[in-house]
């Protein structure tokens, strides 16, 4: 029997909500799966792509994934994996790095061995590319194979990559396919086909309210099961908030009291009727009593009768006086006048707005505190590493 962790999505870096606190989350939560798999002594962990959340993830986090991933190899557990949209498929990928590293292995259309089960790797590949693959795998006499992929498959909601097709045109039978990027958890079957998402590690956004976890996949005498374990994840308090036609702020703080929100994130959703709820108000509150963050999404189309004076003379010159009221430091000032410059020719605006990006960058790096180190100023890049 071969039992493999299934994970993905696990979008390592993401400053949701700008907060450093949630970055931090995310690692936490990547950490845990690793932690299982290491207890559990699982044969394998498979990632479905999204490892990180940007495709030139900061040094800070690519640091704290070798630190994450380590444990595995100690175990003699094998990290396999593929590359997701969120870090795109042209040239080097930092999966790469980590495999010269001794500590994940990128899955491809050569598969990978485990015991008597074969795993392949399709990379995610953009809709517009797709009609030219041909899904030819090396075949392996291993009796069970498995496809790990990135994308939204049929018969799964929002889907437009047609899994029926995939299968169809593979010379490989599958007995089951690992997917990322749909954020919700999910099983079905196609055909004799098992197909499953394993959801994402954190909360990516506010419509993540189900707990997070990833699969345990397990392939056994012929057939394959799929089971699920859950992980201790940041709490999100969810305050769902029907106003009536006379309430107002004061009646979504008072939801607020209700609530145990100490280091949580607050999410509170305002639909009805009611008055005018000030977010700022309400987001300083739920800080008050202890939450990590508050945010307020106001669902109600709120009308209001102030003036917008609208004048198409001269619509740069509005643009220039806009971004002149939003206070922007001299470097986006800067930016926005190289941009719209007539006289400069379009082959030379991105040169020029790349050099003065690098400046800026390059003068926040000299001056960064020791509490934000110079590679917080700056992206990493894979050429930082050659």
């Amino acid at each position: 029997m071969v039992r493999v962790i299934h994970t993905g999505d696990t979008h390592l870096g993401y400053r949701q909500y700008h907060s450093p606190e949630r970055r931090q989350d995310f690692l936490d939560a990547f950490e845990s799966v690793v932690e299982d798999a290491v207890a559990a002594d699982v044969d394998a962990v498979v990632h479905a792509g999204d490892l990180y959340h940007d495709r030139r993830p900061g040094l800070r986090d690519i640091l704290g994934t070798i630190d994450v991933l380590r444990p595995l190899r100690e175990a003699d557990i094998p990290f396999l994996a593929i590359v997701g949209n969120h870090e795109g498929t042209r040239d080097a990928q930092w999966l790469d790095l980590f495999e010269t590293l001794g500590l994940a292995e990128r899955l491809d259309e050569t598969g990978r061995r485990v015991d008597d089960t074969t795993f392949y790797g399709l990379d995610y590949v953009p809709e517009s590319k797709r009609p030219d693959l041909d899904y030819e795998f090396v075949e392996s006499e291993a009796e069970h194979t498995a496809l790990v992929s990135h994308g939204l498959f049929t018969p799964f909601a929002h889907a437009n990559w047609n899994l029926d097709s995939v299968l169809g045109e593979s010379n490989v039978d599958f007995d089951a396919v690992l997917l990322g990027d749909n954020h919700a958890a999910d099983t079905a079957q196609v055909g004799d086909t098992w197909v499953t998402y394993c959801g994402s590690t954190e909360r990516a956004s506010a419509s993540e309210r189900d707990p997070r976890g990833y699969n345990v996949v397990e392939f056994d005498d012929g057939d394959v099961a799929i089971s699920r374990k859950g992980i201790e994840t940041r709490d999100f308090v969810f305050v769902d908030v029907d106003l009536g036609s006379e309430d107002g702020t004061e009646y979504v703080r008072e939801r607020l009291r209700e609530r145990d929100v100490e280091d949580a994130v607050v999410v509170v959703t305002v639909e009805g009727d009611g008055d005018t709820v000030t977010p700022a108000d309400v987001e300083r509150f739920g800080d008050e009593r202890g939450a990590l963050l508050t945010r307020v999404n106001d669902r109600r189309e709120v009308e209001t009768d102030e003036e917008v004076e609208v004048s198409f003379a001269d619509p740069d010159e509005a643009v220039r006086e806009r971004v002149r009221d939003l206070g922007l430091r001299e470097a986006s000032l800067d930016i926005d006048d190289t941009v719209r410059d007539g006289d400069l020719a379009d082959s030379n605006v991105r040169e020029r707005v790349k050099q003065r990006v690098e400046d800026v960058l390059d003068g926040e790096a000299s001056t960064a505190s020791d509490d934000e180190p110079a590679e917080q100023a700056q992206a990493t890049t894979m050429e930082d590493f050659s």
